[in-house]
């Protein structure tokens, strides 16, 4: 297959497919006459895992690892569940980050609803976000 017929038959754009290409997580072989890549129907398949392991939120370099390990004939399975379990906790602060986020928006909207729009005047810029309190020293987010 060329790059467009796995891309259609994997439901990807054909970037996709040269960017795994690319990343070496794909393996094309050359078609000696005009030196395009040719993909086997492994590829499919392993363009197929590929969208999967992303879908689970899995980066290119970890996916890159679970290959690694497939293509040497060892199992990936222990290496996908460390990673599962290692990205987990970070994915739910991350979820907490957010969610107090939110909160804090919601609540300058709250705010803001009355306050009038101000111009800037050399010692204000903009009296929506400078009403807003500063956060207490252990939790301000340093520049």
């Amino acid at each position: 297959m060329k790059v467009s017929e796995l891309a259609r038959a994997a439901r990807v754009t054909a970037e996709t497919v040269r960017h795994y290409t690319r990343e070496g997580l794909l393996l094309p072989t050359r078609d000696p006459e005009n030196g395009y890549h040719i993909y086997a129907t492994g590829d499919l398949e392993r363009l197929c895992f590929i969208q999967r392991a992303r879908h689970l939120g899995f980066s290119l370099n970890e996916i890159g690892e679970i290959l690694e390990h497939a293509d040497h004939g060892d199992s990936p399975c222990p290496l996908v569940r460390d990673l599962i379990a290692a990205r987990l906790p970070q994915i739910r602060q991350r979820i907490r980050e957010l969610e107090a986020l939110a909160s804090r928006m919601e609540q300058a909207m709250e705010t803001w609803q009355e306050m009038p729009d101000g111009v800037p005047n050399g010692h204000s810029l903009c009296r929506l976000i400078e009403s807003v309190p500063l956060p207490s020293n252990e939790t301000r987010e340093e520049a």
